[in-house]
């Protein structure tokens, strides 16, 4: 990209702002975007993943589990890695964000903006499993490809919601220990990746974004535990939207302080004439220029004070989905689950199971209150019983395909991987009769049935690849 092709408005505000470095923030490396794989923690090391990847990569610079894909041509959708969720592709200064957030084990995570999925999924790797993650979108189509991601990472503990978030503010008040707000923004940093950024632009498209983003959080710092933490970013460079919309926030909550991310080492200080009304110490913010190596990104991470007053929970009946009871357990359905979990997942045979209707959930470890939200997922379909028999669901096999007893064990190299991600029959030769799951040098690819040396194709006909 070059500048003629930038905005007028953008242009203009950036060089007041910037002066003589303009030119020099704005030099976009190469010639088209700059592609990246961020790997899945729950399916391997970024060690193991870069011995086993058929395609180029290079170190990224903004986060550990991330890398560069220097490969124009590169088709990661298509990949078998990319179907067995090893990792996500998305531009690498993306990754920033979630790896500022300080996420361990045993944590309760909101991210409140969560689709499409690639930074809710660095937030659950880093859960590894323990504790509980919300993930929030509040446009429902995009909810429903965040809920189609994280299955395909193979993430157990989420709740997925599409949901306003001061809707989730009255349910879970003070539960969190740490939020993500990638904030929906005016898209400055997409300029080069997506040319509807530059045909929509206008200041009213700044204005509602800025307001959005204060309203968003707000909603997350009340949602926020004391001594809690709370990342914001942006991918634009808007100021009412980056430090503009930290100083005002700060100015409303003097519970909070803004951390240094001076040491991260990656992009460069905030801007001080940026701030807008309120004085902010700009330079604890990050942003990432394209002259950085990143399409555009702006960080700041708040913490809520140790002593900060606690938030009441509301007072009465609270469920799961839009507000309805835990179902009850059938015992012709529980005994069908526990049968084919003895024999196929045994570590999953004594975990709490959930029958909803003819399907059958396994919950994750704690759910949070979630009183008439519209829940898309909480925990994992694990299959549904059909005439006295169960049959498994595919997000079972995603989940913990790695676990099961009888596998069919395919490589990159082997043509029956692409046969597979096609949709057609293979040949078993390392599963046994019965519902099998397909892996892909470790990774699930989902399940099938093998019988007579072949395997039945079950993996969905939506995720296949078909051109």
């Amino acid at each position: 990209m070059i500048i003629s092709q930038l905005p007028e408005l953008f242009v203009q505000r950036e060089r007041a702002l910037l002066g003589p470095r303009f030119d020099a923030m704005f030099s976009y490396p190469g010639q088209g975007a700059v592609r990246g794989a961020s790997v899945n923690a729950l399916r391997c090391t970024p060690q193991q993943f870069a011995a086993l990847a058929d395609f180029p990569l290079e170190a990224s610079p903004f986060c550990a589990s991330a890398f560069v894909v220097p490969q124009p041509d590169w088709k990661p959708g298509r990949h078998p890695y990319h179907h067995a969720g090893a990792f996500y592709a998305q531009e690498p200064s993306a990754s920033a964000p979630a790896a500022l957030l300080d996420v361990h084990p045993g944590m309760r995570v909101a991210d409140l903006c969560a689709a499409p999925g690639g930074k809710t999924s660095q937030l659950a790797a880093a859960l590894a499993g323990h504790g509980v993650l919300l993930a929030n979108e509040f446009v429902a189509a995009r909810a429903e490809v965040l809920r189609q991601n994280l299955e395909r990472m193979g993430v157990t503990n989420a709740i997925v919601t599409n949901e306003d978030t001061a809707r989730l503010a009255a349910a879970y008040p003070g539960q969190f220990d740490r939020i993500l707000v990638d904030a929906p923004c005016s898209g400055e940093g997409m300029f080069r990746k997506e040319s509807v950024a530059v045909t929509q632009y206008d200041q009213p498209l700044l204005d509602r974004c800025a307001a959005l983003g204060a309203e968003i959080l707000e909603n997350a710092a009340a949602m926020l535990a004391p001594g809690g933490i709370l990342v914001y970013s942006t991918c634009t460079f808007a100021p009412g939207e980056d430090e503009g919309q930290i100083a005002a926030f700060l100015a409303r909550h003097p519970e909070f302080t803004l951390c240094d991310l001076s040491g991260c080492g990656f992009g460069q200080p905030g801007e001080a004439n940026r701030t807008g009304d309120y004085p902010l110490q700009a330079e604890y913010c990050r942003r990432i220029w394209p002259c950085d190596g990143g399409e555009g990104h702006f960080m700041a991470k708040l913490q809520k004070a140790a002593d900060a007053p606690a938030v009441e929970l509301p007072r009465g009946k609270n469920g799961k989905g839009k507000g309805g009871k835990t179902p009850r357990v059938d015992a012709k359905a529980l005994q069908a689950w526990q049968s084919f979990a003895k024999e196929l997942f045994p570590t999953l045979a004594g975990q709490p199971i959930a029958v909803v209707g003819d399907g059958f959930l396994l919950e994750p470890p704690a759910l949070l209150p979630a009183a008439k939200l519209h829940v898309l997922r909480a925990g994992v379909p694990a299959g549904r019983a059909a005439k006295g028999r169960f049959e498994p669901a595919h997000a079972l096999f995603m989940a913990y395909g790695a676990q099961c007893t009888n596998c069919e064990e395919l490589t990159l190299a082997d043509p029956r991987t692409a046969a597979w991600l096609r949709g057609e029959e293979i040949e078993a030769q390392t599963a046994q009769n019965g519902w099998c799951a397909v892996l892909v040098d470790g990774f699930p690819l989902g399940g099938g049935k093998a019988s007579g040396g072949r395997i039945k194709n079950h993996y969905p006909k939506a995720l296949r690849n078909l051109k």
